[in-house]
């Protein structure tokens, strides 16, 4: 069995064998949005696991576009790891420029340079990413920026979460800050409780399930100056 370095927001093609496992447990609403997804070779994306999936199983997803209201169908997947086929990491925010909606282009590219020469590598997930790795329109007025943001040390942390806050100004930022542990927070949930005097708890995600724990805990994981 193949083994993957794989984390929640990682994409994920599935071979031959696992699209059909997939649609055999699909709804037959389901069946046939996987089987465009099959013959256009457009990837799946890890979501949190399930506290039943057994060891050799992933918990996968997909978004379709948004319908005339803006509500976006997912559809949730669990595959046996064998039936993956190849994994990538989410795609960068310098690979996302050139697929820049137009609403968005200067203060995105100013963004952007503010992070190249602050030396801040940032990951994409969500509406924007899914329009480019399926060119199909999930990018709306309303629609979001999400971003993944690891920091290594302390230095870069505090780098990427002022460029974070500074440039919210002006664009419309979401997403986490993944430690290196793992564990993941909204960064604007972050950002406040960086600005508290106590001894703020944040809501953590994991590769299983969410909980409360100290911002003390998390910056504790990084690497010092």
């Amino acid at each position: 069995m193949r083994t993957y370095v794989i984390t929640r927001h990682s994409l994920a093609w599935l071979s031959a064998e696992g699209w059909q496992r997939a649609a055999l447990a699909a709804t037959a609403d389901n069946q046939a949005t996987l089987a465009r997804w099959q013959q256009e070779d457009w990837p799946l994306v890890l979501r949190r696991r399930e506290a039943d999936t057994p060891p050799d199983e992933l918990c996968l997803g997909l978004a379709l576009p948004p319908d005339g209201n803006g509500d976006k169908v997912r559809i949730p997947l669990q595959v046996q790891l064998a039936d993956v086929q190849r994994v990538a990491e989410p795609l960068t925010l310098r690979q996302a420029l050139a697929h820049m909606p137009s609403g968005w282009s200067g203060p995105l590219r100013a963004f952007a340079g503010d992070c190249l020469h602050s030396g801040i590598a940032l990951k994409l997930y969500g509406s924007w990413a899914w329009q480019i790795l399926t060119k199909q329109s999930y990018v709306t007025a309303n629609s979001d920026i999400d971003l993944l943001f690891t920091p290594r040390n302390a230095p870069e942390f505090a780098r990427g979460m002022a460029l974070l806050a500074q440039h919210a100004a002006r664009l419309p930022l979401d997403g986490e800050v993944i430690f290196p542990d793992g564990r993941a927070v909204a960064w604007k949930e972050c950002w406040q409780a960086m600005q508290a005097d106590s001894q703020p708890r944040v809501l953590v995600k994991t590769e299983s399930g969410v909980g409360l724990t100290a911002l003390a805990s998390l910056m504790a994981s990084l690497e010092p100056a």
